[in-house]
């Protein structure tokens, strides 16, 4: 047996280290197994160190006594003394007291004389008998106590280290699932114990149950246990007052806020003080990380729950406004067109009115339904090789009521290749864009659309003379639902935000800025492929 298995002190017991095979559902695999003393025994000594402490003793005798000729019965008695050191180095206090013992009386009876006698005729041959075994004796013993605080100092380190690698590999874990994979492996890899962890739903314990290894596997009756632990926070089970005829040891997972869940061990044998301490800062390490990741959930489930109930005014405001006026304006227009015959003009201009107002119910809702795709992740970008021009006329043509009193200047290059981009999305991107110019730009000014390619980059630029952005708010534009202080009334704030969100699935980036002299400024980057016509020509 290694020396390191023995335990020197029961009030505060040792621990080696040990590698072994240990077989898992995973396979066959190295593990670090501490192994820990009985509490409150005195560790005995196997029979094979007794034999190797006295087989040792009397090699030595025997060789000593080949040479007693040539160097003395005195010069013997150091070398005795230094087996003794040697084997305190390795063996406990039983095994070197009856080292010091049998050496003593194998130097007195074959080496004192006279010889084969326990006789001593000489007071300082007696002396030098009773001091070499004194000396022996605390030599042994005092090397041995070395040996066991050396090992005590490096069970605390590897304690400490154990403790730090398990804290670093659940910071980095994310999610319960992860963090359970790697409870179970370190509970198994320095305890040598199957565990399985279930973890509350709400109130209760569910039977959310993780196990790695050869596995534990929970009756009804166990997560009865498991509930009771979880209820009143004490450990229950095997080797505890309650439920002790079990078969697994379960252990409350305790952080700040109450129980994260349960923790059960297949236990054979109750934990000693020490491992039992080990233990319990293993168990406040783990809670506390289920705590975190539990709060963490808690915070996404209160965001997302801001975000809805965020939405849910948005969309309230917009039915009691945004809705409101169009389906007021044809509601209207179709009463009056229903109630009387009125002549051709006026009949046009009703429709018109019905139709201004279909489009702007159209918009609002195309809007609603692309943030939600924005939102969800479903937004992919349809590539085609497309025109710039017919891209800068669909939205001329889809926005001529709202331009009737603007000037839309648009600038693109004569040689401007095709190129790769999702057309529908870059013309919501534009449509937004413009949109928003008409919205907050003075009549009868200019708006400025301008498109160009350096080399694999897509710029877009839109301009005009309005009141501009106050600096303020430059960084918030982008923001769902984001309404400046003198914005006018109605409208959602998600035009600039789905612009901006299908930029980005473009891989693209765009910019808010203020002109020097008046206006607004959006910057449109993105790179494309494009035409080879076009590099050929460049």
């Amino acid at each position: 047996m290694d020396s390191a298995d023995i335990c020197p002190n029961p009030d505060e017991p040792l621990a080696s280290l040990k590698t072994e095979e240990v077989k898992s559902k995973s396979g066959s695999q190295k593990i670090v197994t501490i192994r820990w003393t009985g509490a409150g025994k005195t560790f005995t000594s196997s029979i094979l160190e007794y034999l190797t402490v006295i087989l040792l003793v009397f090699l030595t005798s025997i060789s000593c006594y080949l040479i007693k000729e040539y160097i003395g019965y005195q010069i013997v008695s150091f070398g005795l003394l230094i087996l003794v050191s040697i084997l305190a180095i390795f063996y406990g206090s039983g095994p070197i007291f009856l080292a010091a013992a049998l050496s003593a009386v194998i130097w007195d009876y074959f080496f004192i004389p006279p010889q084969f006698t326990l006789h001593i005729d000489k007071p300082e041959d007696l002396m030098m008998l009773i001091m070499f075994f004194i000396v022996a004796l605390l030599n042994g013993i005092l090397t041995s106590r070395l040996r066991r605080q050396g090992q005590k100092i490096r069970v605390r380190e590897e304690r400490t280290q154990a403790l730090y690698q398990l804290s670093k590999e659940l910071n980095m874990a994310s999610g319960t699932t992860e963090v359970s994979v790697i409870v179970t492996k370190y509970i198994l890899k320095y305890f040598s114990l199957e565990s399985a962890i279930t973890l509350k739903a709400e109130s209760i314990i569910l039977g959310n149950l993780h196990q790695e290894g050869n596995g534990i596997h929970l009756t009804e009756s166990d997560f009865d246990i498991a509930n009771w632990v979880f209820k009143n926070s004490t450990p229950a089970g095997k080797f505890t007052p309650k439920q002790s005829s079990g078969n697994y040891t379960f252990y409350p997972l305790t952080g700040i806020s109450g129980n994260m869940g349960v923790i059960a061990v297949e236990q054979q044998r109750l934990f000693t003080q020490g491992e039992e301490e080990f233990w319990d800062a293993c168990l406040s390490q783990i809670s506390g990380k289920y705590e975190r990741e539990f709060l963490r959930s808690a915070a996404k489930d209160t965001y997302v729950l801001s975000e809805s109930e965020k939405l849910y005014k948005t969309l309230f405001n917009s039915i009691s406004h945004e809705l409101r006026i169009p389906v007021a304006t044809i509601l209207g227009s179709s009463d009056t067109l229903m109630s009387q015959n009125y002549p051709e003009e006026t009949r046009q201009e009703l429709y018109a009115e019905i139709s201004i107002a279909a489009l702007r119910l159209n918009r609002l809702i195309e809007n609603l339904l692309n943030m939600s795709r924005l939102e969800s992740g479903y937004i992919t970008p349809r590539f085609d090789w497309c025109d710039v021009n017919d891209l800068a006329n669909k939205v001329a043509e889809n926005l001529q009521n709202e331009l009737k009193s603007y000037q839309l200047i648009t600038i693109i290059p004569m040689d401007m290749p095709l190129v790769w981009i999702d057309f529908g999305l870059m013309e919501q991107v534009l449509y937004n864009l413009i949109l928003n110019a008409t919205q907050h730009t003075p009549a009868g000014t200019n708006i400025r659309l301008k498109i160009s390619c350096d080399g694999s980059l897509l710029n877009i630029v839109v301009m005009d003379r309005g009141p501009g952005f106050p600096s303020s708010e430059l960084d918030f534009v982008f923001n769902k639902f984001y309404r400046g202080k003198d914005a006018k009334t109605g409208g959602t704030g998600l035009g600039l935000s789905i612009v901006k969100g299908f930029i980005n699935a473009h891989g693209g980036t765009i910019v808010a800025q203020n002109r020097a002299h008046g206006g607004a400024r959006f910057n449109i980057e993105i790179p494309v492929k494009i035409t080879e016509i076009h590099l050929n020509k460049t």
